[in-house]
């Protein structure tokens, strides 16, 4: 399951991503959208879980919580869309 986060702390790292979302179940990949250029976060991630029910809880869980100062908001990641070539 791919999970979105958004409005996180510009100081958010992957590991403190991995290791919020491990406390509801195994944790496959976090990663910390960073603009191209400055290589600073743009204050949203994606997390993979494996296991649905997990993930759901996860987001059940944190939707709306503080993390680093910051009230972050949780959801399902929208399929990413097919690129025309």
């Amino acid at each position: 399951m791919n999970i979105f986060v958004s409005s996180l702390s510009f100081r958010a790292k992957k590991e403190d991503l991995a290791e919020l979302f491990a406390t509801y179940g195994e944790v496959t990949s976090a990663r910390i959208i960073t603009n191209r250029d400055t290589r600073r976060s743009k204050g949203y991630g994606f997390v993979e879980m494996p296991d649905e029910s997990e993930g759901n809880a996860a987001i059940e869980a944190l939707n709306g919580s503080e993390h680093m100062g910051r009230t972050i908001n949780v959801a399902v990641a929208n399929a990413r869309p097919e690129r025309e070539e």
